[in-house]
Formats: C-alpha cells, structure tokens, sequence
C-alpha cells in the first residue's frame, strides 16, 4: 500500500496497536493490560471524541448511515488532524507525555467498523483481534444497554425505545421496534462479521488473535506471547486474578450472562454463523 502525504506518521503512531473486538468483549481490561508494557502509550481512554471531533468522521457526516470508516475516508488531510489529535494526547504508563520510541496502543469498539481505514491511515499498524464467546458477550450488550451508560447516539434520527448505545452498525434501521435481545444480536453479528472480513484482507503478519476466556485464566502468559509478537516489552508480573474493568456494570461472573440465557438461545440462529467464523479466525491467528 503505497502511503499518501500526510500518512505514515513517525514516533508512537508509526506502528500502533489498534485492539479490535466487537463491544463489551473485554477489550478494556486488555487495554488497561497492555497499555502496562514498557514500550506502550495511548491516550488512557477510548477515543470517540478524537474521531467524531472531525466532522467528516462523524455517522452524521453520511447520513447517520454507521460508524463506518473506509479507505476513501483516509484523506490526507483527515489522516494529518487525526494524527495530531492522538500525538497530542499520548501518555506512557506513568502518565508523562510519551516519548518517540513507544508505541500507541488504541482501543475504541466502534473501530472494529474501521479496519480499512485505520490500514490506510496507518500502514505500520498491528490488528489484535479479541474473541470473546457470543453468550456472555451478547448478555453483557443487553445489560450495557438497560443501564443507561453507553448511549453513544441518544437522538438518533428514526430510532425509538431505548437509546442507542455502544457502536453505530451497518443496516441499524431494520432493527427498530424490535426486541432488546434481537437489536444487540443484530448489532453483535453485524460487527463480527464486517470485523473478520476486513481483518481476513490484512496481511497475515499485521493481524493476531487473543481468546478473552484464556486472557482471565492465564493472563501473565498470554501477555508475555502477545507483547512478543507484537515486539512490545513485558516487565511486569501479573497476579492470577485481573483488576476489574472500569467499564463493568455488575459483578463480574463466568455463570452471569445465564440470567439471559433463555432470552439469547431465542436468537442464536442470528448469530450462529458469526460465532463460528469467529472461532474459527481465532484458531487460525491465534499468539503462539
């Protein structure tokens, strides 16, 4: 891919770490994680604002349409504000501004709407794709949705009932005046497959795999091989049991999602086909 003036940024943004999953996957607590490698700085949060602050990169710049970000959205002048933003907000593990040497580890769900577009922007950049089984990952869609915390369109044009929350998908108006667990099953399934199509374009080497259920139960190895293939250092030892993420709404739980089971076994022919592929992209990019 040959890089356009104002593309291929230097220092921290030279070869970034975008983490891609679909929401309420475990992304941030893989973030928080990360962002502890010595060779690492991000901003400290997700960045909706950085992206959506550029009008052009805003759902309403096309019609409310998604949170879809293509090659053709790369403009150099577009790629150069973007890059600016993010080189102005970039910390190391510490908090002090970063230095040219680390590396931006970036994680904002709606990104996984954005792969062709962050590969444009950012041609040195690594994909690590986090898979999280479908059951819990859809009943904490549906709790996310019911608490209220992650409206990210709250007056979208054309949708009533609960307001939308988490990322803005492709074909979102079909879903209106449908039932909870259909509209999370539809934003889920949607978004892990448009995912693993655009990962499946990359370049094997820019692209890994990390399974969420072997993070939690061996998270200390599991760092070791991923900041090895990413060529990030590790100096850290972490104990078996994680820090909770700060985006968790309830107690975390491995049995906790089955308070919704009946309801997501109702719509599991909506997501049985992208569960698979996702599986199956895990098992053939996995860390080693």
């Amino acid at each position: 891919m040959t890089s356009a003036p104002g593309r291929g940024a230097s220092g921290p943004l030279q070869r970034p770490v975008f983490l891609m999953s679909t929401p309420r996957s475990g992304s941030t607590l893989l973030f928080q994680t990360l962002i502890l490698s010595p060779d690492a700085c991000s901003i400290g949060n997700e960045s909706h604002a950085l992206f959506e602050g550029i009008r052009a990169l805003h759902p309403a710049a096309k019609g409310c349409t998604s949170n879809r970000l293509d090659v053709g959205d790369a403009t150099p002048p577009i790629v150069a504000e973007l890059s600016r933003r993010f080189d102005a907000a970039l910390i190391d593990r510490k908090g002090a501004p970063a230095t040219a040497c680390q590396r931006m580890i970036e994680k904002t769900p709606k990104n996984a709407l954005r792969v062709p577009f962050l590969a444009a922007a950012f041609p040195g950049a690594s994909f690590v794709f986090l898979r999280r089984a479908a059951r819990p990952t859809l009943s904490s869609m549906m709790e996310a949705w019911q608490s209220g915390r992650f409206r990210t369109y709250p007056h979208l044009p054309g949708w009533s009932g609960l307001p939308w929350s988490l990322l803005l998908v492709p074909g979102w108006r079909d879903l209106a005046g449908k039932p909870l667990e259909e509209i999370v099953a539809g934003q889920w399934a949607t978004t892990t497959q448009c995912l693993i199509d655009d990962l499946a374009r990359l370049p094997s080497e820019c692209v890994c795999a990390i399974s969420y259920e072997e993070f939690v139960a061996s998270p200390q190895a599991l760092m070791e091989r991923l900041c090895a293939r990413l060529g990030l250092g590790w100096d850290r030892t972490l104990s078996a049991m994680l820090p909770v993420s700060r985006t968790t709404v309830s107690a975390p739980g491995s049995e906790k999602w089955r308070r919704h089971e009946a309801t997501i076994e109702t719509v599991w022919p909506l997501v049985e086909e992208a569960d698979a592929r996702a599986a199956a992209f895990l098992g053939d990019n996995s860390v080693s």
